[in-house]
């Protein structure tokens, strides 16, 4: 296994660690941050099995699943976390998730995470096809995904449970062929 280390202008992403467990926590356990995700805020004993399952993962041949921590390039500090899954039947594609500490919302942050695991799928891990699913409540994702150079492809209904009831998801995609991340990241 090569852990992964890339960086873009302002952002890092590496494998996540055990050490890592408190920061995912600020992501993963708060309730603003998980308000448009397909899961309640989780526990930190969920965390913990979370990261457990990514280092686990990690050694995994083939590797299909990668949980990354986001890393602010300035001070090194883990600001939220970065999940792409390659589909078993589908190899050549990928559905990526991401969740970043409310504090560093509304700076572009999500559209260079994005473009980050575009860059990523596309240029490291030679994908066809990598899309994303948001809750249709979320039009900050929808613009970081739309800047980033995703697609909107539609809706598809009734995707998740959430809070007791049924949620209906919009889906992105980008495709190798056609991908604008050939810029800087």
């Amino acid at each position: 296994m090569r852990p992964v280390e890339i960086s873009g202008k302002r952002l890092g992403l590496r494998e996540v660690t055990p050490a890592d467990v408190d920061a995912l926590h600020a992501v993963y356990g708060d309730p603003a941050t998980t308000e448009h995700l397909p899961f309640d805020p989780r526990t930190r004993e969920e965390v913990e099995e979370i990261v457990a399952e990514a280092v686990e993962s990690a050694a995994g041949e083939p590797r299909r699943l990668y949980v990354l921590a986001v890393t602010d390039l300035e001070d090194g500090e883990v600001i939220g976390v970065a999940r792409l899954h390659i589909e078993a039947d589908h190899p050549h594609s990928a559905e990526i998730g991401l969740g970043l500490r409310p504090d560093h919302w509304g700076r572009g942050i999500g559209t260079d995470l994005i473009r980050l695991l575009l860059t990523f799928g596309f240029k490291h891990l030679r994908l066809h096809r990598i899309w994303g699913a948001r809750s249709p409540a979320n039009t900050a994702a929808q613009l970081a995904m739309l800047v980033a150079g995703m697609v909107e492809e539609g809706r598809i209904r009734h995707h998740v449970r959430v809070n007791g009831s049924w949620r209906d998801s919009i889906v992105h995609s980008a495709l190798e062929d056609e991908w604008e991340g050939q810029r800087d990241t």
